[in-house]
C-alpha cells in the first residue's frame, strides 16, 4: 500500500486509524463516495469486522446499540448523499440520548463541491446542530488527525455523536500515517473542575434531610460510576428511582430502588417527588416524561443535580445546589461527607403506593384472569427466564414502557432504549450492535407491530450473518401508543392507528429466521424456553390484547404525582 516515499493512499490511513482507536466492528453500507474506503476494508477483515446492514439508518442504530451495551463509541460507514442523510435520526437519537457514535460519510471530491454534482450534500452543515462535532476532511494529511479528535470527542466529558464527511480525493491521495490517542483539546472541557464548596453545600442538605430521595439517570452509567452510586445511597440509606435509561444502574432487587420515574414510572416515586424534602437528581435531565409539569415538580423540595453538563444544571428545573462535574467523582466525594441516619420510616411509606399500584395495576397485568395474552405477562416470562441477566432493547411505544415496567435487571448497562428521540424503528438494529458488543449475554428485543415495519428490511443483516438476537414481537395490531392516547384524549376516535399486518411468521421463514406465534397463554413458557434454546436469531409473535393501555399514566400537562391507575 505504501509508495516509495513511504505514504500510502487515505483509504488506508483511516482504517489504520480507525484500528488505532480500538474499533474492531463497523455497521455499514457501501457507495460511490466511499468505495476507495470500502476496497482497503477487504485488506483489514481480519482486524475489522464489517456488518453489511441493509439502510444506512440500521446501521447508525446499530452504532448505538453498540455503544450503550460496551461503553465503547460505535462506529458507522456509509457513502454521501441519501447514504448520509439516511444516518440523520440515528445521529439525533444519539445526541439526546448521549451515545457516542462516530459516523464516517463519503463526499464527492473538493474540486467538485458547490456545483450540485451528483448525490452532494453539504452534510457537514446539516449535522451541525445534531452532533457534538462535525467536520468534512478535505485532504488526506487531516485524517489521523481528525479521527483521534472524533474519538475523543464522542466518548469524553458528556458522550454523543460525532461525524465526520471524507472527501473522494482525501481517499485516494497520498499521505504519511502518524496516528496519536488525542486526550486533550484546548477550550474543550472534558472534566470540569469540582467546585468543594458545593460538595459541602450538597453533603450538609442530604445528612439534615428528613426526607430525601435520588433520581438516578443514565448519566452513572455513562460514568461508570454504578459502584459509587451504590456506594452513596447505601450509606446514606437514599431511596431512589431511576430514569428509563438509567434502570440498569442498579439490581431492580435492591431494597433501596423504587422502580421508574415519570409518566409510565411507578406511583411511589412521583408521589414521593412532590413530598420530598430534598431531591437528589445524579446524571439526568429532567426531562418533561419526568417532570410531568415543571411548574407543580417537587416545588417543596431543595433540589441537588450532579451533571457533567453544565448546559443542564437550571436548565428546565431551577437548582438550589448544582454540583458540576464527573459523577464517578462527585459521588465519591459526597459519600466521604455523608453521615448514617436512620429513614426507616420515611423509605416505609414508599409501600403504601407500591401496593396499591400493585393491586389496581401490576397483579392484573401479571396474572390476568382471562382473555388474551397481556404485555407485561410476556416481558415478565422472558425476564424470568433469563434470570434477569439479559440485555433488554426495545423499540418505542406502548412496548418500550411494559418493558420498562416488567422486565428486571441484575447487570449494568443493560437497558437500550430510544428515550429523548423516541425513535420507531430502533429495536432491531440497536439489537444487532449490543450483540457484537456482548457477544457473551443474550438480547432480548421487544418492539410492537409498528416498529418493526419501519426497519423489517434489518432481518436481512440478522439472516446474513446469523446474529443470535431474540426478537419479541407484542403484536397489538395498532399503533398501540397513539391509539391509548386517543382514547383517554380523543374520544376514542382511532384516527389512522389501526394496523393491517402481513404474517409475520412467513415473513420470518423468508429470512430463514426461526420463529413462533404464541396466542395462549398456555403456551407462553414454553414459546420462550424455545427462543431461548434456539442457537442463533429467534422471531417470537406474542398476540396480545388489542386495546391494552400503559398504566399507571400521567396525563399530559397534569402534575407527575397525579396520576391514572386506572382507565
Amino acid at each position: 500500500m505504501k509508495n516509495n516515499s513511504g505514504q500510502i493512499p487515505g483509504s488506508e490511513a483511516l482504517l489504520r486509524a480507525l484500528e488505532g482507536e480500538g474499533v474492531d466492528t463497523v455497521f455499514g453500507y457501501p457507495g460511490g463516495a466511499i468505495i476507495p474506503v470500502y476496497d482497503a476494508l477487504m485488506d483489514h477483515a481480519d482486524r475489522i469486522n464489517h456488518i453489511l446492514v441493509r439502510h444506512e439508518q440500521g446501521a447508525a442504530h446499530a452504532a448505538e446499540g453498540y455503544a450503550r451495551a460496551s461503553g465503547k463509541p460505535g462506529v458507522c460507514l456509509v457513502t454521501g448523499g441519501p447514504g448520509a442523510t439516511n444516518t440523520l435520526t440515528g445521529i439525533a437519537d444519539a445526541m439526546l440520548d448521549s451515545t457516542p457514535i462516530v459516523v464516517i460519510a463519503g463526499q464527492i471530491a473538493t474540486d467538485m463541491i458547490g456545483t450540485d454534482a451528483f448525490q452532494e450534500v453539504d452534510f457537514t452543515c446539516v449535522t451541525q446542530p445534531i452532533c457534538k462535532w462535525s467536520y468534512q476532511i478535505s485532504t488526506p494529511e487531516e485524517i489521523c488527525w481528525a479521527v483521534a479528535r472524533a474519538f475523543f470527542v464522542a466518548r469524553s466529558g458528556r458522550p454523543g455523536p460525532v461525524v465526520l464527511s471524507i472527501t473522494k480525493n482525501a481517499q485516494v491521495g497520498m499521505t504519511e500515517f502518524r496516528h496519536e490517542k488525542m486526550d486533550y483539546i484546548r477550550s474543550y472541557d472534558d472534566d470540569p473542575e469540582i467546585d468543594i464548596t458545593r460538595i459541602r453545600e450538597a453533603a450538609a442538605a442530604i445528612n439534615a434531610a428528613r426526607r430525601p430521595f435520588v433520581l438516578a439517570g443514565q448519566g452513572i452509567e455513562l460514568g461508570e460510576a454504578q459502584e459509587e452510586f451504590r456506594a452513596f445511597v447505601e450509606k446514606g440509606n437514599l431511596p431512589f428511582g431511576s430514569t428509563l435509561l438509567g434502570l440498569s444502574v442498579m439490581p431492580s432487587s435492591h431494597p433501596l430502588n423504587k422502580g421508574m420515574l415519570g409518566m409510565h414510572g411507578n406511583l411511589c416515586n412521583n408521589v414521593k417527588t412532590n413530598e420530598c424534602d430534598v431531591l437528589i437528581a445524579v446524571g439526568m435531565r429532567f426531562d418533561d416524561r419526568v417532570t410531568g409539569n415543571m411548574s407543580t415538580y417537587a416545588r417543596q423540595a431543595k433540589i441537588i443535580h450532579l451533571d457533567i453538563d453544565p448546559s443542564e444544571l437550571g436548565k428546565n428545573i431551577p437548582v438550589d445546589i448544582p454540583v458540576l462535574g464527573d459523577c464517578r467523582k462527585t459521588l465519591a466525594m459526597l459519600t466521604e461527607r455523608l453521615v448514617k441516619v436512620d429513614r426507616t420510616e420515611w423509605i416505609d411509606s414508599f409501600r403504601k403506593y407500591q401496593d396499591e399500584e400493585y393491586e389496581k395495576v401490576i397483579s392484573k397485568e401479571l396474572n390476568p384472569s382471562g382473555g388474551m395474552l397481556r404485555m407485561g405477562e410476556v416481558v415478565d416470562a422472558v425476564s424470568r427466564a433469563t434470570d434477569h441477566k439479559a440485555i433488554l432493547v426495545t423499540d418505542v411505544g406502548q412496548n418500550q414502557m411494559m418493558a420498562a415496567r416488567y422486565f428486571s435487571f441484575t447487570e449494568k448497562r443493560s437497558i437500550i432504549t430510544s428515550g429523548g428521540m423516541g425513535t420507531m424503528g430502533y429495536a432491531i438494529p440497536a439489537g444487532i450492535g449490543a450483540c457484537y458488543a456482548r457477544p457473551d449475554r443474550t438480547v432480548c428485543v421487544f418492539m410492537g407491530d409498528g416498529g418493526l415495519q419501519m426497519t423489517v428490511e434489518e432481518f436481512g443483516t440478522v439472516m446474513e450473518h446469523r446474529i443470535p438476537v431474540k426478537m419479541i414481537l407484542l403484536n397489538n395490531n395498532y399503533l398501540g401508543n397513539v391509539r391509548q392516547w386517543q382514547e383517554l384524549f380523543y374520544d376514542r376516535r382511532y384516527s389512522f392507528t389501526r394496523m393491517t399486518n402481513p404474517d409475520f411468521q412467513v415473513l420470518a421463514s423468508a429470512y430463514g429466521i426461526p420463529s413462533r406465534r404464541v396466542m395462549d397463554r398456555k403456551d407462553l413458557r414454553d414459546a420462550v424456553r424455545e427462543m431461548l434454546e434456539t442457537d442463533g436469531p429467534f422471531f417470537l409473535e406474542a398476540c396480545v390484547e388489542e386495546e391494552e393501555n400503559v398504566m399507571p399514566m400521567t396525563p399530559p400537562g397534569n402534575s407527575i404525582n397525579d396520576m391514572l391507575l386506572e382507565c
